[in-house]
């Protein structure tokens, strides 16, 4: 039946949503704590069986560090080093520049065995040797993607396409936060640009708005447009936030769209976090020594300072912490291997040990996982010559975790003495994802939501939890 009406009902309601969404602090905010989310949005807010973590910290390598200059030592490339790669070690692999006429690349950097377990680290990472026996090395990753953009998309959402949920927002929709004033999913970000990929990295997906990952700036406001205008006290602010969520109420009990009680819940968090963002971002209250351990300057927009608002952040009950730090893409030329990776490492080296330090110190490493590593590797195989550069690598690279269930100062996985290919306990992206579920207390089968008519999870169709790093 022909409804007359139709046009004006949808034009108000246009209006009230494009009017409503103008408020002090409900610009900047994209994701909100679980309690406010409806029964309908969320499934029973309770993990599947017993955590062995409560928060993930996720220190993400934009750009592909290279496994051969960090992590995984191979002395027979070394010795290999400008001949041309055996034709049977590439068959049927891929790369995304390579011609197929580059000759083999060994390491520059000298490699030490480091801690009780012995684990193999170069030079360039000093920092990384004093947590050597905390960590869990992966020697053996892979992944399926070798641009970035898809890539990074891929290790965060489970698919190479934008528009899936990534694992911050999967983790908060299937347990929540306890973080009170506070979004349940921050997103930190540091180096010479963002990375690729964008927004997209921490979306919500399909699932309701209030799951998405929200970025926190470095300086100034860590959240634009949440500091009420000047002569806009707390009590008009209270009555303005009150008299908005009246007003969404009223047309959410009318129309029931459950996106208009994360406008509500979003208008809450943003009162709320006017008075915790400032606090949280005030690294000043940390003793020196702290800011020293970490090589945090205050004020100043770092990787050592995201790192240390990642553990402030862990402590208030914030879920998913992921740090985003970019450039690690050394193909030669303008990015090369002899003077962009030093100076990516130095930026990043002693933070993120000090973060393991410092949460292992304050008996939260236990309950807290974290996660290092990029989207993929680097080949075996020089791209250019002085200065040298490595092509993307998506057959083998490494990754490293530590506390939150995992077992410390242990590597897991090998790979060929060239370093092209695994040769012993492959992990695949889609098993990192479920083991990281797991380790929350989440089955990767069993967290679904349906759309389209079909049931999605982080990990499709794929993917195992990988036992053997398990404590």
């Amino acid at each position: 039946m022909h409804d007359p009406m139709g046009p004006l009902r949808e034009s108000t309601r246009r209006a009230f949503f494009s009017q409503a969404g103008l408020s002090v602090g409900a610009l900047g905010l994209g994701s909100l704590l679980q309690s406010s989310a409806t029964a309908e949005e969320r499934p029973a807010l309770a993990p599947h069986f017993p955590p062995k973590a409560k928060n993930v910290i996720f220190l993400f390598m934009a750009g592909g560090p290279s496994q051969l200059e960090l992590f995984d030592n191979k002395p027979k490339l070394m010795e290999l080093s400008g001949q041309e790669t055996p034709a049977s070690f590439l068959e049927g692999k891929r790369f995304a520049f390579l011609k197929g006429n580059e000759t083999l690349l060994g390491a520059s950097r000298p490699f030490q065995q480091s801690g009780e377990s012995g684990a193999t680290i170069s030079d360039l990472l000093p920092h990384h040797r004093k947590i050597a026996d905390d960590v869990c090395f992966i020697k053996s990753m892979k992944t399926d993607v070798f641009n970035h953009g898809p890539a990074k998309i891929f290790q965060q959402t489970g698919s190479p396409q934008p528009g899936r949920p990534s694992i911050g927002s999967w983790v908060t929709y299937g347990i929540g936060s306890e973080a009170e004033n506070l979004p349940g999913f921050v997103v930190l970000q540091s180096g010479p640009r963002g990375p690729r990929g964008g927004s997209a990295l921490w979306s919500s997906g399909f699932l309701p708005t209030n799951h998405q990952g929200v970025p926190f700036r470095g300086q100034g406001d860590p959240i634009l447009n949440l500091r009420s205008p000047d002569g806009f006290d707390r009590e008009s602010q209270q009555a303005f936030t009150q008299a908005v969520g009246d007003l969404n109420g009223l047309r959410y009990d009318a129309v029931g769209d459950p996106e208009i009680q994360t406008r509500i819940a979003a208008y809450e968090m943003a009162y709320q976090m006017q008075m915790s963002a400032p606090e949280l971002m005030d690294l000043k209250s940390e003793p020196q020594h702290l800011l020293d351990l970490y090589g945090a300057e205050p004020g100043k927009p770092s990787f050592a300072n995201n790192a240390l608002l990642a553990r402030r952040l862990v402590e208030r009950g914030v879920r998913f912490v992921q740090l985003y730090h970019t450039s690690w893409d050394q193909h030669g030329a303008e990015q090369s291997l002899e003077e962009e990776l030093p100076l990516r490492c130095k930026q990043v080296d002693q933070a993120s040990a000090a973060l393991v330090l410092d949460l292992k110190q304050r008996g939260l490493l236990d309950d807290t996982l974290v996660v290092w590593g990029g989207e993929f590797g680097r080949t075996p195989m020089g791209q250019t010559n002085k200065p040298t550069g490595r092509d993307h690598h998506v057959d083998c690279f490494t990754m490293w975790l530590a506390g939150g269930g995992v077992k410390p100062g242990i590597t897991y996985g090998e790979t060929d003495e060239l370093g092209l290919s695994v040769t012993e306990n492959q992990v695949h992206v889609h098993d990192l994802q479920a083991t990281i579920l797991h380790l929350l207390g989440l089955d990767h089968e069993r967290l679904t939501f349906r759309f389209q008519g079909r049931d999605f999870r982080l990990t499709d169709v794929h993917g195992r939890v990988v036992r053997e790093i398990l404590s």
